[in-house]
């Protein structure tokens, strides 16, 4: 691999590592990886394949066994000795990456950074099973969620309330929790309603499984999967198979628009 040479302004770039695929990282996270002095990385979480990229003589660092008081410092520390940071985590930092406590410390320590966005679980889900989360006339709207556990949900976003909308619900950090989430989600769901149970995604051992909406629970017992794992439960995973007449209106010649006049 030919490393760039370029060197990179001492900071903390926290970068979305994807859901393991390396050829899912984007340009700009790869070109990171490349040249940044640190790496830290969620060693529980990102695979070491995504490692390719990083220098020969970077200095790299797991974190799965660290709290965020051993991680912090370090990061500072590094960046007032004139290095470049790069903490690798997993999936979009986005969504429950545990940033926002990090990008607070660092700018209370006026320690510069930078997010640089990845492919959450959701989308190499989709991507991995062929569909649209959002096809005309049948859903319109896509719920990224999780059911309460050690971290607690806020009355207002109980998972029970959000079945309600019937959309394209995507389920993280549920898989200890799955009878009762099973539960919340029949309560307006169809129980014949398709889930794609999704399991260390863009993994080498990734394993994606359809069942209907009440054989979730024991899948997930079945094949034991307490984490890494994605629940997307939606109407669109038949979708392909129904022949399902509705088409988004943006390709259709009956409708018009600034670059495509009537």
């Amino acid at each position: 691999m030919s490393e760039l040479k370029t060197k990179l302004a001492p900071a903390v770039y926290l970068i979305g590592a994807g859901p393991g695929d390396p050829d899912l990282l984007t340009i700009k996270a790869q070109k990171l990886l490349m040249q940044a002095d640190v790496i830290l990385f969620a060693d529980s979480l990102v695979p070491k394949q995504i490692l390719q990229w990083v220098r020969s003589d970077a200095d790299v660092i797991p974190t799965a066994n660290k709290t965020l008081e051993d991680i912090l410092p370090l990061m500072i520390e590094q960046v007032r000795a004139g290095k470049s940071v790069a903490r690798l985590q997993s999936g979009d930092p986005s969504l429950y990456s545990a940033i926002h406590e990090q990008i607070q410390a660092l700018a209370a320590a006026a320690i510069p950074f930078e997010v640089i966005p990845g492919i959450s679980a959701f989308q190499a889900a989709a991507a991995k099973l062929n569909v649209e989360l959002t096809v005309p006339e049948l859903v319109q709207t896509i719920i990224l969620t999780r059911i309460s556990g050690r971290t607690q949900v806020p009355e207002t976003e109980e998972l029970a309330a959000l079945a309600s909308h019937r959309a394209s619900l995507c389920l993280y950090l549920s898989a200890r929790h799955v009878e009762t989430a099973q539960a919340k989600l029949l309560a307006h769901y169809p129980p014949e309603t398709p889930v794609a149970v999704c399991f260390r995604l863009g993994w080498p051992d990734e394993k994606i499984w359809i069942v209907p909406l009440d054989e979730m629970a024991a899948l997930t017992t079945q094949e034991n999967l307490i984490r890494t794992t994605l629940y997307l439960v939606s109407p669109a995973l038949n979708s392909s198979q129904s022949a399902h007449p509705a088409r988004s209106r943006l390709y259709s010649p009956e409708h018009t628009h600034l670059f495509r006049p009537r």
